[in-house]
């Protein structure tokens, strides 16, 4: 399923609101969460979180997988926890406005 834009962003911090989380467990997790509608692919992941940790909304750091393997784990930030509820108050108000347009009336 093909995402709108700015809405990856939106999903790795709503992703990252439940604890750290190295690139494969993000994209793991999305996957499960949207009952395998949404697969993120690594070209497309990598760039977003080099770009969130650019904007300050996420940190990473080096650590041990539970596969005992390096990995980089992603936190969100106080800024990218304040970013968040901005992003889904807008998409909120996105989804109330299709869902507007979309609905049968007797017009």
């Amino acid at each position: 399923m093909e995402l709108l834009q700015g809405t990856l962003d939106m999903l790795i911090l709503k992703t990252l609101q439940w604890g750290p989380q190295h690139g494969l467990g993000l994209s793991q997790m999305i996957r499960r969460k949207s009952e395998e509608l949404i697969r993120i692919e690594a070209g497309s992941l990598y760039p977003a979180l080099h770009r969130l940790e650019q904007q300050g909304w996420v940190v990473s750091e080096w650590k041990v997988s539970e596969k005992n393997q390096r990995a980089k784990y992603y936190r969100l930030t106080r800024i990218g926890k304040r970013q968040l509820s901005a992003e889904q108050s807008n998409w909120d108000r996105l989804l109330r406005a299709i869902h507007l347009v979309m609905r049968p009336t007797n017009e």
